[in-house]
C-alpha cells in the first residue's frame, strides 16, 4: 500500500527540501483542516505549551496521531515549553483591558483578576530582580512600560508603571525586561510536569524556550533521561542575548535551534536582529543541526488570505541563508487562513530553492564540520550523487545521525533515510531534504540495502534503472559508525544508457570489441555489444536484434542505422564492453535507456 508520498512526489517531496513547522491551534481542530494542512505542505506539528491544558493538548497529540497513521506520514510532535518567562496571568471572562498611553497600570504578584487597574503576573520574585526606571514590555513589545514604584506587601507586591506605549492588554501575555537577568530557575515545576506529560504521551521533539547556555540543555536531557524519554531530541530555542552569546556552546548539546525572532525581538534591539538570524542559521548550519527559523513569518495572513511583500521576502532570505525548516505560528494556530499560510509558504519555499545553486554551494563551502569519519563519508557521498547525477542518497541510519549529517551538505537530490525506528522516522521529518521511510531490522549488510531499496520502491520514491548512492554504517545496529559508501542501480538493471528508438528486445549478447570481432563472431538474432559502429558492419547490424554501444554521440551511426532498421539501440552505455558477457540473455529497453537482466 503506498502513502501520501506517492500521490505527492512530483509537487511535494522532490520539490521542497526546507520543512515546515505549523503550531497547533483551535483553527486546527477540525479534522479536515489539520488533514489538508499536511497534504499542502506541512511536516510538522508544533504544540505551544504556553497555552492551553494537558488535557487539550492530549487531544490535539490524538488528532496528529489518527492522521498520520490514516495519511501513512512520520509527522513529529514538538512539545514548545513554556520556558522561565513571565506573563500576565487572566482577567475577567479572559477580556483584555486597553492601556492608554500616559496613564497608571499596576502589576501584581498577588494572585488577582485583571482589570482597568492592575494585572496579576506568574512570577512571585519580579520585584526582588528589577527597580524603578526599568522598562516593562509586554505582547512581544506591543505594549511598553515603565517601573515608577515598588511596593511590597505581605499579600504580595505591587509593581506601578506608567504607560509609555498603549494598547489592549490580553490575558497570558509574555513581559519581557530588556538587559535584566532575572533569578528564576530554568527548569519551573510547571516545565517539569509538561515533560513529563510530554514523554507519557509520545512527543517526538522538545523545543527548550529561552535558553541562555548549555547547562539548560543538559538540564531537560537529565530529566528525559531519567523518565524514559532518552530518545526525545531537543531544539534550543534562541530569544535573548544571552543565548546568542552562548551559541556555540548551545550546538554542541542541543540537537538543534529555533532561531524565535518574537522574544528576541523585544530583549534585542530589533535592527541587530537580520544579522543574528544570519549569524545562528549559519553556525546551526555549519555544526550540521537542525534550524527552524520562526515567527511572524507570514503574520499577516492571521487576518488576510494573502502575505505581504516582506513577508514573502522575510521567508524567502531565511531560506536563503539556509535554515532547515521554516515555522507558522498564530497563521495556523488561530488564524482564519491556516491552509492558504502553509500553501504559501510552500510556494515560496519551492520558488527559492529553485533559485539556489546547491551544487555550486557544495563545491565552494567550507566544511567548517568536526573531522571524522561520518562526516568524511557524507561529504564523499554527496560528491558523488552531484558528480553522477543520482537520482537520490540513500541511507540506512538508525537514530538518524547520518541522514542529518547529509542534510547538512545540501545535496542536489533527496536524501531517503531508512530506519528501524518509528520516532527516528518523525524526527528526520524535520531535516532538510530528508525523506524518512520505515524499514526493518536485518542480518546482513546485504540484505539491509535491498530491503531500504525495496521499502523505497514501494513508497514510490524509486524506479528501476535508479542510479543511487548507499551509505551507512558496518557493523550493523551501532549508531555513529557511518563507514560505507556503494553506488547502486535500482532492480535487475545492468547498464544505462541512452535509448535512440523506443522498442524493447530481449536476446543474447555478442560482446565484440572491435568490428572484425562483430563479422566473426555475431549471429543473427543476437544483440550486439560494440564500442561505436560504422557502414563497415552494416550486413551484421541488419541481421541484429538490437545494439548497444558505448559512443555518447546521439547522432552516432548505430542510433541512426537502429532507427532505420526500427531495431532497439541504446548509446552511451559506459563499459558495457566489459560489464556485459556473451552468450547472456538480456532484455535492452531503448525507451528508457536500461539493459536488464532477463533472469525475472
Amino acid at each position: 500500500m503506498k502513502n501520501v508520498w506517492t500521490a505527492l512526489t512530483e509537487e511535494r517531496i522532490f520539490m521542497k527540501k526546507t520543512k515546515i513547522v505549523c503550531t497547533l491551534g483551535p483553527a486546527t481542530d477540525d479534522d479536515n483542516v489539520l488533514r489538508e494542512l499536511i497534504k499542502s505542505g506541512m511536516d510538522c506539528a508544533r504544540f505551544n505549551f504556553s497555552h492551553g491544558t494537558h488535557e487539550d493538548h492530549k487531544k490535539r497529540y490524538e488528532q496528529v496521531e489518527r492522521i498520520r497513521k490514516e495519511l501513512r506520514l512520520p509527522i513529529p510532535a514538538i512539545l514548545d515549553t513554556k520556558g522561565p518567562e513571565v506573563r500576565i496571568k487572566s482577567f475577567k471572562d479572559d477580556k483584555p483591558v486597553e492601556l492608554k498611553t500616559g496613564s497608571e497600570y499596576t502589576l501584581t504578584t498577588e494572585d488577582v483578576i485583571g482589570d482597568e487597574k492592575r494585572a496579576a503576573i506568574n512570577y512571585p520574585n519580579l520585584a526582588s530582580d528589577i527597580e524603578t526606571g526599568v522598562t516593562i514590555l509586554i505582547d512581544d513589545g506591543l505594549l511598553e512600560l515603565k517601573v515608577t514604584e515598588i511596593d511590597r506587601k505581605e499579600s504580595g507586591d505591587d509593581i506601578r508603571c506608567k504607560v509609555i506605549h498603549g494598547g489592549m492588554l490580553k490575558p497570558n501575555k509574555s513581559c519581557n525586561f530588556p538587559g535584566i537577568h532575572l533569578s528564576m530557575p530554568y527548569l519551573s515545576e510547571r516545565d517539569k510536569s509538561d515533560l513529563l506529560f510530554g514523554i507519557k504521551t509520545g512527543f517526538d521533539i522538545v523545543a527548550a524556550s529561552f535558553v541562555t547556555r548549555d547547562e539548560d540543555i543538559i538540564q531537560i536531557r537529565k530529566l528525559l533521561d531519567e523518565n524514559g524519554g532518552k530518545d526525545i531530541s531537543i531544539i534550543a530555542k534562541i530569544e535573548n542575548q544571552d543565548g546568542v552569546d552562548n551559541i556555540d556552546d548551545i550546538l554542541r548539546v542541543a540537537d538543534g535551534i529555533m532561531v524565535a525572532r518574537g522574544d528576541m525581538g523585544v530583549e534585542i534591539p530589533f535592527v541587530e536582529i537580520p544579522r543574528i538570524q544570519k549569524e545562528l542559521i549559519h553556525k546551526g548550519y555549519n555544526a550540521g543541526k537542525q534550524v527552524i527559523t520562526a515567527t511572524q513569518m507570514l503574520d499577516s495572513m492571521i487576518k488576510n488570505p494573502r502575505p505581504t511583500r516582506a513577508e514573502t521576502t522575510d521567508v524567502a532570505n531565511a531560506i536563503y541563508d539556509g535554515t532547515s525548516a521554516i515555522m507558522l505560528s498564530g497563521e495556523t494556530a488561530a488564524g482564519a487562513y491556516p491552509i492558504d499560510a502553509v500553501k504559501t509558504m510552500k510556494a515560496i519555499a519551492v520558488k527559492t530553492e529553485q533559485d539556489i545553486d546547491y551544487r555550486k554551494r557544495f563545491f565552494t563551502r567550507e566544511n567548517e564540520g568536526v573531522p571524522n569519519v561520518t562526516n568524511a563519508i557524507a561529504h564523499a557521498t554527496v560528491t558523488t550523487s552531484i558528480d553522477l547525477g543520482a537520482t537520490a542518497i540513500l541511507t540506512v541510519t538508525k537514530g538518524g545521525r547520518t541522514a542529518r549529517t547529509l542534510s547538512k551538505f545540501r545535496p542536489t537530490c533527496p536524501i531517503i533515510a531508512a530506519t528501524t525506528s518509528e520516532r527516528a522516522q518523525r524526527q528526520l521529518n524535520l531535516s532538510w531534504g530528508v525523506i524518512p521511510i520505515k524499514s526493518e531490522e536485518m542480518s546482513d549488510s546485504d540484505s539491509l540495502f535491498d530491503h531500504a531499496v525495496t521499502r523505497a520502491m514501494e513508497e514510490g520514491l524509486l524506479n528501476d534503472g535508479d542510479l543511487i548512492v548507499i551509505t551507512a554504517g558496518l557493523p550493523l545496529g551501532v549508531s555513529g559508525t557511518t563507514n560505507m559508501m556503494k553506488v547502486h542501480i535500482v532492480g535487475d538493471v545492468l547498464l544505462k544508457g541512452k535509448g535512440a528508438t523506443a522498442k524493447a528486445v530481449t536476446a543474447p549478447v555478442c560482446v565484440c570489441k572491435n568490428e572484425e570481432d562483430a563479422i566473426k563472431l555475431c549471429h543473427s538474432g543476437d544483440i550486439l555489444v560494440i564500442p561505436k559502429t560504422s557502414n563497415n558492419i552494416m550486413s551484421v547490424l541488419k541481421s541484429a536484434a538490437g545494439i548497444v554501444v558505448e559512443d555518447t554521440n546521439p547522432d552516432c551511426h548505430a542510433a541512426v542505422v537502429g532507427q532505420a532498421l526500427d531495431i532497439p539501440v541504446i548509446y552511451g552505455a559506459e563499459n558495457a564492453s566489459n560489464v556485459l558477457k556473451s552468450g547472456v540473455t538480456v532484455t535492452i529497453d531503448a525507451e528508457k535507456g536500461l539493459i536488464r537482466s532477463s533472469n525475472n
